[in-house]
Order: structure tokens, then C-alpha cells, then sequence
């Protein structure tokens, strides 16, 4: 009999990795509650209980802290444990017992438990500086100071829901700003710059016309040489040039920074979900602690723990006292930017989970 062979090289199952009190009770559980803060239980119907301890923790991890994780588990759950989508890391457990124990190593190591319920949950971001070729501004850097301002939100239930907050380092916005409560997004105010002398031996013109978008790239002659010139008028500085063409970068020390959404969610509890709309249109760079956009996040923050309803999510809130009102609370400057003249996806695209016939 001929040996079995494996044909699949792509990712093994899922199934094989869930904990045996998972596979006992799928698609039977019952009930779930939050005990406190960064822990919760499901109840399955059998009367089993799984517990789990959320934990923050940065998206970019060192191999000590994957081993410290790994430690973790291996202590207290059985090995096993979880990221989520917001890069938080959950514990989960069988024996209640092993909670508190769990909670002490964890802060012993420096990460905080929290993100559950009425709670800022950890914020998902894009690469940043680290490694992405086309940012505005750092994301790890930004994520770290954002999180140490609000960490009293995450380790404690005390808003009035929940709060998603999300950084991207380019309006490509690999991270869900879009669509979060609030949302830093990097912005470039300059197109690319074109550098003649190097680009007809660095790039392939085709590729680069093609990269753009909007067909702001079009080839020309510079000094008998094959180049390209960008439309300013039509470039919305995505950067996708520079991702296939090293002559002509697009980062600017001097007009690159940050912009502020909010209002956006993915949920479609009392309302459909939301899109992200503009509320501070820039903010320079200023790096290492960016203290400008932590003090604006922070005032966004409790203007609406302050004066939002139970489980009245950001954008509702802003819906319910208007924009005005949230700009006078916020001291938001109301400026040309802010004018939404764009008519077209956000109009037509249907963005609730509900079929209307």
C-alpha cells in the first residue's frame, strides 16, 4: 500500500487547533457574560464553561514574548490560546481557578488585561515606518503612545460601549479606518517627485503608468530622456508609484502627518454600519510621542464617554447631537476639508447585513 502522501501546502485546519471543550460544544453554546475586565465565560448548553483572558499586546512581537505567551498557555490553558483581529492575545481556559494567577503573570510581564465590554479594545494598525514603503507617519510608534494615553479605557469597563479605535500610515489604509470609531490615518500633501535623471534606469514606464489609480502618470520626454509626469490635479498621493518605481519617492519630512476620522463601525446594532468621516483634517508628524494626536484622540474620548448614552456608539452619538455640536464640544475647527462632496460609493454601496427586497 502506497504511503499517503500530502498534497495540500497550504494551512492546516483550523479544527486541529481548538481546545477539546471548543469541539465538545460547537455551535451549542448557550450564553456568554464578561466577569470583569478582560475576562469573560460561554456557557455551552452541556453546562460547560470556557473561559477567556484577553490581554494587550503590540502586533509586531519579539520571539521572547511569543515564548513568553507560549509559557502562559502551557501553564494555565492547556497550551492553548488566540489573536484576535485587533492584535489582542486571549487565554483560553477550562479551570476558573487559573484566572487570577494568569492576570498576575501577565501584569508581572507588563501586559495589561482588559478590552472586553464598555472598553477600548487594542487598536489594529498598518506597518508604519517599520516597514512600509509608502507611510505618512509611523504606526507602532503612534499605536504605543495612543495606548498609554487611554489605558485606563482598556483595563477598565467605564464607557459607555465599546471603542475601536485604528491607525493606518497611508490613505491605502491597510487598517480598518474606514470603518472604526476612531481612526489616525497618515496622509501625504504632496505628489510624488520625479527623478528624471534615474527613473528610465530604475523603472519600467508601462508599469508605472499602470500603477496609478487615477491616471495622474503619464510617459514623456525629459531632456532626450524617457520619463514620466504626474497630473497634480488628479494624484491623491496613494503612492502605488513609488511601490513599483524607486525613482519617485513621495515622503516629505515637511508636509506628511496625520489626519482624525471618526464615527465609523462595522456593527449593525441600532443602525447600519457606518463609514469613518473627517474630523481633524491634519496633524503634523511629531514623533516620538506625537502629543498633539494624543490630546485630540483623548478629547474625542471623553467628550463622548461624557455625553453618550448607554451602548451608544461614537458615530451614533455625533448623529444624535450633530456635527456642530460635536465640533463645539470637541473644538474641532470646522474648516474647508470637512465639506463631504463625494458622491458616489458611500451613496450607493449597501452597507447593512439586513436584505431589503
Amino acid at each position: 500500500m502506497a504511503s499517503e502522501r500530502r498534497t495540500d501546502i497550504g494551512p492546516p485546519n483550523y479544527e486541529r487547533f481548538l481546545p477539546q471543550v471548543i469541539k465538545d460544544n460547537y455551535g451549542t453554546w448557550k450564553y456568554h457574560e464578561v466577569l470583569k475586565p478582560g475576562v469573560m465565560v460561554h456557557v455551552g448548553e452541556s453546562g460547560d464553561k470556557l473561559f477567556t483572558v484577553r490581554a494587550g499586546s503590540p502586533r509586531l512581537l519579539s520571539i521572547t514574548t511569543l515564548r513568553n505567551f507560549a509559557d502562559l498557555a502551557e501553564k494555565y490553558c492547556d497550551g492553548h490560546l488566540r489573536f484576535t483581529s485587533r492584535n489582542n492575545v486571549e487565554f483560553l481556559l477550562t479551570n476558573e481557578a487559573n484566572i487570577d494567577p494568569l492576570i498576575g503573570d501577565l501584569k508581572d510581564l507588563g501586559y495589561p488585561v482588559g478590552g472586553i465590554g464598555n472598553s477600548i479594545s487594542n487598536i489594529v494598525h498598518t506597518q508604519g515606518w517599520v516597514h512600509c514603503h509608502s507611510a505618512a507617519t509611523d504606526a507602532s510608534g503612534m499605536v504605543k503612545v495612543v495606548m498609554d494615553d487611554l489605558s485606563e479605557y482598556f483595563t477598565e469597563m467605564k464607557l459607555p460601549g465599546k471603542l475601536r479605535v485604528a491607525v493606518a500610515c497611508c490613505l491605502n489604509m491597510c487598517g480598518a479606518v474606514h470603518c472604526s470609531d476612531i481612526a489616525i490615518l497618515g496622509i501625504h500633501r504632496r505628489p510624488p517627485q520625479v527623478e528624471h535623471e534615474a527613473l528610465n534606469k530604475t523603472c519600467e514606464i508601462p508599469s508605472v503608468v499602470a500603477a496609478c489609480p487615477t491616471a495622474a502618470i503619464r510617459p514623456t520626454t525629459v531632456d532626450g530622456k524617457p520619463s514620466v509626469e504626474v497630473d497634480e490635479d488628479l494624484c491623491m498621493f496613494c503612492a502605488n508609484c513609488f511601490s513599483v518605481c524607486p525613482s519617485m519617492p513621495i515622503a516629505d519630512p515637511l508636509n506628511d502627518g496625520v489626519s482624525i476620522w471618526v464615527g465609523g463601525k462595522v456593527s449593525n446594532a441600532r443602525v447600519e454600519p457606518q463609514f469613518s468621516k473627517l474630523a481633524i483634517p491634519f496633524i503634523e508628524n511629531n514623533p516620538p510621542r506625537w502629543p498633539e494626536v494624543t490630546t485630540a484622540v483623548r478629547k474625542i474620548v471623553e467628550v463622548w464617554a461624557n455625553g453618550a448614552r448607554k451602548y451608544e456608539r461614537l458615530g451614533e452619538f455625533i448623529a444624535r447631537i450633530g456635527w456642530p455640536k460635536f465640533f463645539e464640544l470637541t473644538g474641532i475647527e470646522f474648516s474647508k476639508e470637512h465639506i463631504d462632496d463625494f458622491k458616489h460609493a458611500g451613496l450607493s454601496y449597501k452597507r447593512s447585513a439586513q436584505i431589503r427586497h
